[in-house]
């Protein structure tokens, strides 16, 4: 399972699958129910192109990093280009049914959802960071899906392409509202959590971990609570305003005025014992942070 196959375009998907080739070289919808479950192996693949997935329990388990999404009816997946994903044959019998849109980055070049694609950031959620659909949304996002498909099975004309990437952008942006509806139900989760990972923080401030891996990142922390760093960023937003590299900011900050405050050593020792590289970084940081430097705000105080 070491081997990862590429698929770069969307025609070698249906081909794969044993369909007839896509409406549009550059975006199609695939209907599950309409398709025969073939073996294929373990494999590990890439892809080309990004793929939104609405899909229950199959044959067949998907991997996307070390877990598995469990395709629950009303379980939404996205994956983006050249994030790699394990398919893996299951001996499941269950039925079939779901939508997957599939859609090039040369659809959207150019236009203004291509700037836009990273305010997605659930493209980089871990599987068990899924959204998770109510049956209104179910019907909102399936409707969409099947204004695509009336307009992939019209002639392609010089609108095609606008009303294609309008649609796709109209999708996207109401799964950020149902991603923000999801942290919120989940608030008294997401407590626990942000608890948890000012614990973590606190914690590597005083190990040993400060001195040889120098200043955390919210990826070091995100690893430590089993999230992907984008998905612990948008909770603790959602739930303080502030984003994880903001809340490591500032955590620092603090625990650098009680040292300014309580010793006299160098404003350089202060960075260092606090895991800066350099020096000039964490003067930068602390200037932007509180409007002064830190020889200021010691000799102020």
């Amino acid at each position: 399972m070491d081997e990862i196959i590429r698929i770069d375009n969307i025609s070698r998907v249906f081909e794969n699958l044993g369909q007839e080739k896509p409406r549009h070289p550059l975006v199609e919808v695939l209907d599950f129910s309409k398709i025969e479950h073939k073996n294929f192996g373990n494999v590990k693949v890439t892809l080309g192109f990004y793929w939104v997935m609405l899909k229950n329990l199959c044959p067949g388990a998907l991997r996307y990093g070390r877990n598995y999404y469990d395709f629950q009816d009303g379980t939404l997946s996205f994956i983006a280009p050249n994030q790699v994903v394990c398919l893996e044959d299951t001996d499941s019998t269950k039925d079939v049914y779901g939508w997957v849109l599939l859609f090039h980055p040369d659809l959207i070049r150019g236009t203004s959802l291509s700037s836009k694609m990273k305010n997605y950031n659930y493209f980089s959620y871990d599987s068990h960071e899924a959204l998770h659909l109510s049956d209104i949304e179910k019907k909102k996002l399936s409707d969409i899906i099947e204004e695509i498909q009336r307009e992939l099975e019209t002639n392609i004309d010089k609108h095609s392409r606008t009303l294609l990437v309008s649609s796709i952008e109209l999708l996207l942006n109401y799964c950020n509202r149902y991603y923000d509806r999801q942290f919120i139900t989940r608030t008294e989760k997401n407590k626990d959590i942000i608890a948890d990972f000012e614990k973590l923080l606190t914690d590597y401030f005083l190990s040993e971990e400060l001195e040889e891996k120098g200043f955390p990142s919210v990826k070091d922390i995100a690893e430590q609570l089993h999230l992907s760093p984008n998905y612990l960023s948008d909770l603790l937003k959602k739930e303080t305003g502030k984003n994880g590299t903001e809340h490591i900011q500032n955590h620092v900050i603090e625990l650098a005025k009680d040292k300014l405050l309580s010793s006299t050593v160098s404003v350089s020792e202060v960075a260092y014992d606090l895991g800066f590289e350099y020096p000039q970084y964490f003067s930068k940081m602390f200037k932007k942070k509180t409007g002064m430097t830190p020889a200021e705000y010691r000799n102020l105080n």
